[in-house]
């Protein structure tokens, strides 16, 4: 069977590394790149650098890769579909939910494969998490917190804080367990002089009830990626940052200190923390999407999905903006 023929747009931070692993995927080949740009990080190798995505089409692709910024997205995007080239396109899908609504409609209505880069599905820690999740270790789910703080990345220019970071932990918090959300009410912070925000601090529910909660900023010194689920055996700890799982368990044994006793709602049980196999997150997303163009089964961010997260994100903001709880009306999922 021949090589998938992979093309690539955009060669910055992120576009670097989608072409390290495209290289290196097997049963795919990297025949072409593209960005007006030019070619900072020196990735082409011996490809010629294409203006464009017309151009790079022309080059004969099954599928693409887009890692330019948002504001790109929904063009480029609707390109691909006309030529009937299947295309993951990094995260957030478009800039607003009005162009998500558009590419998932144009790929579907093609019939090609259209997936969002959300690499934070593909971490080793919450891809445990949510196998275990699904397998009742930690029986009905309460509450998910997410903690997602560092500081600000140059890179970022034409989004802020909750359309750049803070929908990872929307996509993944709805991915975990397996429910939408249905209502948001959210705070932001405009620090560092620009027009977008630095900081968010969001509460919202999921469809099954499940409270969330999730701090997010590019403010902090210290670097945090952290996901924390609590139902009625105990509780999970995500650590993204290093891969690693934490399984906190509520204890079966009396707490003989009365004063003790009366404080704790649970008792400490055993902390174990899990070895597990920690391949590359952004590999397995490129491993996901060429087995779903080639008809395998496969666990891609759908691009109904993709919409549905730019639609919470918009929620997010109008709350801000508002000083409400916004109800979510999209349920992509």
């Amino acid at each position: 069977m021949t090589n998938l023929r992979a093309g690539l747009i955009g060669l910055g931070m992120m576009g670097r590394h989608h072409a390290r692993v495209l290289r290196s995927l097997d049963g795919v080949e990297l025949v072409g790149v593209a960005d007006p740009a030019g070619d900072p990080h020196k990735v082409a190798g011996t490809l010629t650098v294409q203006p464009d995505i017309e151009a790079l089409i022309g080059t004969g692709l099954d599928y693409c890769v887009v890692a330019t910024p948002t504001a790109y997205h929904e063009e480029i995007g609707l390109a691909l579909a006309a030529a009937g080239v299947h295309a993951l396109i990094e995260k957030p899908l478009a800039k607003d939910s009005e162009g998500s609504a558009k590419l998932a409609a144009a790929f579907q209505g093609a019939g090609l494969v259209g997936a969002v880069g959300h690499i934070e599905r593909y971490n080793p820690a919450l891809q445990s998490l949510r196998s275990r999740l699904l397998d009742g270790e930690l029986g009905d789910i309460y509450q998910i917190i997410t903690r997602r703080q560092g500081p600000f990345p140059a890179r970022i220019a034409d989004v802020g804080v909750v359309k750049d970071l803070a929908t990872h932990d929307i996509d993944l918090t709805a991915w975990v367990v397996g429910a939408p959300f249905v209502s948001v009410a959210a705070r932001t912070v405009h620090k560092s002089g620009r027009e977008h925000e630095d900081l968010v601090a969001v509460t919202g529910q999921l469809a099954d009830g499940t409270v969330t909660s999730h701090l997010v900023n590019w403010l902090s010194p210290m670097k945090e990626r952290v996901t924390i689920v609590t139902g009625d055996r105990g509780a999970f700890i995500a650590d993204t940052l290093h891969a690693d799982l934490t399984f906190h368990a509520n204890g079966s044994i009396p707490t003989a200190w009365d004063d003790l006793a009366q404080f704790r709602g649970v008792s400490e049980g055993d902390v174990v923390r899990y070895a597990i196999a920690k391949p590359e997150p952004l590999r397995t997303e490129h491993e996901a999407f060429r087995d779903a163009i080639l008809g395998k089964e496969a666990d891609i961010v759908t691009m109904q999905q993709g919409l549905a997260t730019v639609a919470v994100a918009e929620a997010v903001l109008a709350s801000a903006q508002r000083g409400e709880t916004i109800r979510v009306d999209y349920n992509g999922r």
